[in-house]
């Protein structure tokens, strides 16, 4: 009998008994899967080569499973009507990815947690084209893996063979096995996936949980509606029953680059209708439910692009613009947070450090620090040479407009200050209750607005702690509202290093305010004030 533990994938295999040319876009195989207490699951089976089927099932119910298998040909007898049953025992280990459970939305829908109520702040890193064989398997693969891991990430977005910024078969989307579809869009290629597989499944075991992209929106265009479907199907049989989240697309709505519909109305308002089909039929079969998002055009939100019936949680995508793209990005972060009906809020992509020679660690800083203290529930990074995966044996190369984003390899950008600070400062959070924290604008003067927008931000529990960011440019501000006669413990924390200045004591006098000392040091600080 098959064993595994709860909330680990399991993993079994049939053989047809009749051959097909093409089997993948011939016929559907399920299993349906009974638990313990009842519960009736249908699981898609994906397409492994050679007449084989394979099924991948995680529970997070302990005991006996029972399965049937349904071939839509009933008469292959290798496929249809087929019966077993697996068991389900207590997980053993420290993965949060296991222990805790898979990811689900807060009650009061502003964050998320893992399924046992555990808070989880998303912390990500964006390897766009993380399967490509330019980031290789082990070596680099593992060494950008761990660095990650070191620097506190949770997260890592990357997308399911059809990649942005090419056209569809580019040999620059190939891994050790070719690309994910053949040409035509008429064939999968399970050994492109076999190859992805590794990849994945070292994420998970390490803890970093993959938000899978299914791909960039243009191919919907590309491989029409059929193929998209079974794209996705794909998808979910493979790896739906790893903790991992889904992205039905990047930039939902955008032509392909060089297309005569590139911002056109009518080709937007056909993709907004054309994904959110397909996000319909994702959720359908998805026997899960994994948490799914759309990733949006520049400086706009997710559920801009679809029904947000079919998104559980919302991705904004800011721009790349260094600090000119701050004000758009945060007014967007606002709109976003402040939106019903409420949904987790995360910025998936803003700025990322060195592209096109700018965008470095002050404007990471500007980007977390605004983003999580207006309201969103983690934060995205990129750096550019990593999204895209230079080396230097093999650079990315030119976008279809004719020039790179710029050629830093991966090893190096690897390296970049921002991912570093931007890991100090979710652990910075993580050591107050972050998921209760509220912006709260009125607490110092001046603050934020769409008028003043590098201007001081804040936000905390009322009566338990405050934390105050405070850019670049501005000098520390008058803090109000603490009540008369609090007291108050208080520090600078160094966003660039980590370290801390204590500041003693704090009474906030008769009226309730106080205005901190000036910081040492020019730059940007984090002031955090626990109530005493």
């Amino acid at each position: 009998m098959l064993t595994t533990q709860r909330n680990r994938p399991i993993e079994w295999s049939l053989t047809a008994a009749t051959d097909r040319a093409n089997p993948f876009m011939g016929i559907e195989v399920d299993a349906i899967i009974t638990s313990p207490s009842g519960d009736e699951l249908r699981v898609p089976a994906f397409y492994a080569g050679d007449g084989v089927w394979r099924v991948r099932f995680a529970s997070p119910e302990l005991g006996q499973h029972t399965y049937r298998m349904e071939c839509s040909d009933p008469s292959d007898s290798g496929l249809h009507g087929v019966e077993g049953s697996l068991v389900v025992e207590e997980y053993e280990g420290a993965n949060p990815l296991y222990g805790h459970g898979p990811l689900k939305v807060s009650e009061n829908r502003r964050y998320l947690e893992h399924a046992d109520g555990t808070p989880f702040f998303w912390l990500g890193d964006t390897w766009w084209m993380g399967f490509a064989k330019r980031l290789s398997w082990p070596g680099g693969f593992r060494t950008l893996a761990e660095d990650r891991l070191r620097k506190g990430y949770n997260v890592i977005q990357i997308v399911a063979g059809l990649y942005p910024d090419m056209a569809p078969f580019d040999p620059r989307q190939e891994n050790e096995a070719g690309t994910a579809w053949m040409p035509g869009f008429e064939r999968i290629n399970p050994a492109y996936w076999d190859a992805a597989d590794v990849r994945l499944d070292y994420l998970v075991e390490r803890g970093l949980m993959p938000a899978i992209v299914g791909c960039w929106g243009y191919y919907l265009d590309a491989a029409g509606e059929e193929a998209m479907k079974k794209h996705w199907r794909y998808i979910i049989a493979r790896w739906g029953a790893y903790p991992v989240t889904f992205c039905l697309c990047g930039e939902a709505t955008m032509a392909f680059y060089l297309s005569e519909e590139w911002n056109t109305p009518e080709y937007a308002e056909r993709m907004r209708k054309g994904w959110t089909a397909i996000g319909e039929y994702v959720r359908s079969i998805d026997p899960y439910g994994r948490l799914k998002c759309i990733h949006p055009g520049g400086n706009q939100a997710g559920r801009d692009m679809a029904d947000p019936q079919v998104m559980d949680f919302e991705w904004l995508q800011g721009g790349h613009g260094d600090r000119m793209s701050f004000a758009p990005t945060l007014a967007l972060v606002r709109r976003s947070v402040e939106r019903e009906p409420r949904m987790p809020v995360i910025n998936s992509e803003t700025a990322y450090e060195g592209i096109i020679n700018g965008c470095w660690e002050n404007v990471q800083r500007l980007f977390f620090w605004s983003n999580v203290l207006t309201g969103t529930c983690g934060h995205t990074y990129g750096a550019n040479g990593i999204w895209q995966i230079n080396c230097k044996e093999h650079p990315y190369g030119p976008s279809p407009h004719g020039r790179s984003w710029g050629d830093t390899p991966w090893d190096e950008a690897m390296n970049l200050k921002g991912s570093e600070q931007l890991g100090l400062g979710k652990r910075l959070l993580e050591r107050y209750e972050w998921w209760k924290f509220e912006p709260r604008p009125d607490w110092c003067e001046p603050h934020s607005s769409a008028e003043a927008p590098e201007a001081p931000m804040a936000a905390g529990i009322d009566g338990v702690v405050r934390v105050i960011y405070i850019p670049q440019y501005s000098g520390p501000p008058k803090v109000t509202k603490l009540g008369s006669g609090k007291m108050y413990r208080a520090y600078y924390f160094n966003p660039m290093d980590g370290t801390t200045i204590d500041l003693q004591g704090v009474d906030s006098g008769p009226n309730g305010e106080w205005t901190p000392p000036t910081p040492p040091v020019m730059g940007d600080w984090v002031l955090v004030m626990e109530a005493v």
